[in-house]
């Protein structure tokens, strides 16, 4: 491998030695509770380092929520891929949701409960993400195809995965009773009933076969 491409890894290797400290401090200590020299010391790099890459703390923090904002779209935008129905890809978001709370539990924390208009004033309202864009995209896409009910997107939205966000929430606050994937399966099926058709909805058509 030539000097340069040796060059190259390491300046990767090192920026992403630093956003994975600054996640870790940042979701335990918090942004302004952080210092550079805090993330500097923790992360054994040069504080020049840190300047080249990123410039200051808060460059340093949009350059982490801007990568765990991709990386998050990517999981949901592989979902709604592979996936052709409505029912399906709103299943497959939510177990998205729970996987990456369980097993990337900091990443979690920093999207979902860190105020980032207090320290990146210019960013738009984590709701307003593309990840979130995308799980809107799929109760429209859901209305279109009529597996939804017509009703107001924001609500159905919320309907469909409000629910396994505030489970997120209580898991990252080390509140629940079981282990977050426990309640998987009721929490796809309780979202789903919330928002279905009844065409497209088999617990619907069970009950009125009962009355009926």
């Amino acid at each position: 491998m030539s000097t340069v491409a040796n060059k190259k890894l390491r300046g990767e290797g090192l920026r992403q030695r630093v956003l994975e400290t600054a996640l870790g401090l940042f979701s335990t200590r918090g942004y302004f509770n952080t210092s550079i020299h805090d993330i500097r010391r923790e992360a054994d790099v040069s504080i020049g380092s840190i300047y080249h890459h990123f410039g200051n703390k808060e460059a340093l923090a949009k350059a982490l929520y801007d990568d765990l904002l991709e990386r998050m779209d990517a999981g949901l935008r592989e979902v709604m891929e592979r996936e052709q129905d409505c029912r399906a890809r709103c299943d497959g978001i939510i177990a998205f949701l729970f996987q990456a709370a369980t097993e990337e539990p900091r990443t979690m924390r920093f999207v979902l409960e860190s105020r980032h208009r207090e320290f990146l004033p210019d960013e738009p309202p984590v709701c307003s993400s593309q990840p979130f864009m995308r799980m809107r995209e799929c109760i429209e896409q859901g209305i279109a195809s009529g597996e939804v009910r017509p009703i107001e997107i924001p609500v159905a939205a919320t309907a469909a995965f409000g629910g396994a966000i505030r489970l997120v929430h209580l898991h990252l606050d080390g509140v629940l009773e079981q282990p977050l994937l426990r309640y998987l399966t009721s929490m796809q099926d309780t979202a789903w009933r919330a928002v279905a058709t009844d065409s497209s909805n088999p617990t619907s058509n069970t009950i009125k076969e009962t009355e009926e």
